[in-house]
């Protein structure tokens, strides 16, 4: 069932830390009536880079993630700098945090984080070809590249250390883009 949109009838706004949180006044086809939020991002977006060391094998990162404070297995990400392109922002990012640039850079897909209450989106791109050149990055130390088999994402899935959801979709969204590929060859 294909629905219309709902009519804003008004925003108000304030400040949220690095966000902008959004009142929607809105009304719905059937004439409801009711207020949502959400939180806007001030930026460009972000990046999230699927880069393959060879056809068989992902390089990933060991950060802190103050969230959790732990450290945490996840892909090369970062954000989106005024003036880049995701596929820019993906080889700086790559080359600050893993210590290699790509010669290949495809767009896989756009991810949202949590769409019902934010409108941040990730740009999945996959790495290829890749060749080692460091750029200094904003991390506070070095990053532990780990280097992991494509064919088993789904174990890494499970890994405690391995849980933001961000790197756990690109991986699958990527798995697939080079399957398709592979079927198209």
């Amino acid at each position: 069932m294909t629905r219309r949109l709902p009519t804003i009838h008004g925003i108000t706004e304030h400040d949220a830390g690095p966000y902008r949180m959004e009142r929607l006044d809105l009304e719905f086809s059937n004439g409801e009536r009711r207020q949502f939020e959400r939180l806007r991002g001030r930026g460009h977006g972000a990046v999230a880079v699927v880069p393959l060391l060879d056809e068989h094998t992902v390089l990933l990162v060991r950060e802190y993630a103050a969230g959790l404070h732990r450290y945490e297995l996840g892909l090369v990400k970062g954000r989106i700098d005024a003036g880049e392109t995701p596929v820019q922002a993906a080889d700086r990012e790559l080359k600050e945090e893993a210590g290699y640039g790509a010669r290949r850079l495809d767009v896989v897909r756009l991810l949202s984080l949590a769409p019902v209450y934010m409108s941040h989106e990730t740009t999945v791109v996959l790495a290829r070809d890749l060749y080692p050149e460091r750029l200094p990055g904003d991390e506070p130390e070095e990053l532990e590249v780990v280097p992991w088999p494509l064919d088993a994402i789904g174990e890494l899935s499970l890994r405690e250390d391995f849980s933001e959801g961000r790197s756990i979709a690109a991986l699958f969204a990527a798995r697939q883009y080079l399957e398709q590929e592979r079927q198209r060859a």
